[in-house]
């Protein structure tokens, strides 16, 4: 019997959007070894050249202008994407995006970036007959997902879905099935015998991570908390930020036995497991992460727009807490220095009911559209 094909198609406007189609890619041929799937990154692919100059701009806006792309993210919020975007996307990828659906023959579509789905939808509107799914890679839902094409919405959360609901996509095209993290992310691994493999101590651990998004802007918030350097192990992860990993190695603040500096790494997951608390800016995919893991977490700028709604989720839930000050980081390291409850999730203030979160649900949901 011939195996079962899945597209998954991505954009390279920010990681989050690709691991989620990785971390689907490999959790279905767990799931189902019968399965062939291909995650390509649509820009990139197609052109090679001129994808990552615009990936730079658009990166290099992010961290130095916020407040600007939370204003043009909020004006257009409740709208698709406009005229001139869909024009942009039709010259640039429509008919290429249909020579590759053509050789590839999937039996599914699977996009976790609006621009993607917005391309196959307008495939499908010309008469594509293959199935269409959008993952929503956020715990918000901004109107550039939505396309009257899509099969079906793979959505975060309750709240996600009603948001669908209202911009009038029918409730049968929609699952809440949380957003989909890499199968390392499913099960716990032996704290002790990831402490031996990466020498690290047995003490209380701090996982920090957002070198390459904005977090080597906030030297103030990494001084501080190499202050605690006696009391609590720190685990700095840089990402690919090479030039900040060789400064911050030659710096005596940070040249210390109970501080580990690192660049890009595979091996998010164990040091999750490793770690009592994570600190980190409120991307979907990182904070579904922690969440697998049960670790609590601390959230530094938020960019206005999806990480805020991301920020907001997560915080009502009691499942972190944003740093407002200096003082929110002090009763955390406090906290975890002087022995964490068992029940890893814990908070200050009230918070609501989370719904539950099974990592498998998004991959098994994709599964069933075969």
């Amino acid at each position: 019997m011939q195996k079962k094909r899945i597209l998954l198609l991505s954009e390279g406007f920010g990681a989050g959007h690709t691991q989620a189609a990785h971390a689907l890619s490999v959790g279905l041929r767990q799931l189902s070894p019968d399965l062939q799937t291909r995650v390509m990154e649509l820009g990139s692919f197609l052109h090679p050249t001129l994808a990552p100059l615009i990936f730079s701009a658009y990166r290099k806006t992010i961290t130095s202008q916020p407040k600007l792309y939370g204003l043009v993210y909020r004006s257009q919020y409740k709208k698709s994407l406009n005229r001139l975007t869909r024009l942009a996307l039709h010259r640039i990828f429509y008919g290429q995006t249909a020579e590759i659906i053509k050789q590839l023959r999937p039996d599914t579509i699977v996009c976790t970036h609006p621009f993607p789905s917005a391309v196959v939808s307008r495939l499908k509107r010309a008469g594509l007959s293959i199935p269409l799914c959008t993952v929503i890679t956020d715990y918000d839902a901004h109107g550039t997902w939505i396309n009257p094409e899509v099969n079906k919405y793979l959505v975060s959360t309750e709240e996600v879905k009603g948001k669908l609901l209202l911009r009038g996509v029918p409730d049968s095209h929609i699952e809440v099935t949380g957003i989909p993290v890499h199968p390392n992310f499913w099960e716990h691994h032996n704290k002790d015998e990831l402490r031996k493999r990466f020498g690290l101590k047995a003490m209380p651990t701090v996982l920090v991570m957002g070198g390459g998004w904005g977090l080597v802007r906030h030297e103030e918030l990494l001084r501080h908390m190499a202050r605690w350097r006696e009391r609590v192990q720190l685990i700095i992860c840089l990402g690919n930020n090479e030039k900040t990993l060789s400064r911050l190695a030659e710096d005596p603040d940070y040249r210390h036995p109970n501080i580990r500096l690192m660049g890009f790494t595979r091996e998010i997951d164990k040091l999750m497991d490793v770690s009592d608390l994570l600190i980190t800016k409120p991307g979907g995919m990182t904070c579904t992460e922690g969440l697998a893991k049960g670790l609590p977490m601390l959230f530094y700028s938020p960019i206005p727009g999806q990480e805020e709604e991301n920020c907001l989720y997560f915080t009502e839930r009691g499942f972190g807490e944003q740093i407002k000050s200096l003082q929110t980081v002090d009763y955390w390291l406090d906290k975890i220095a002087g022995g964490m409850p068992d029940n890893r999730l814990v908070h200050r203030g009230p918070s609501r009911k989370p719904e539950k979160y099974n990592p498998r649900t998004c991959h098994q949901a994709i599964m069933q559209m075969l």
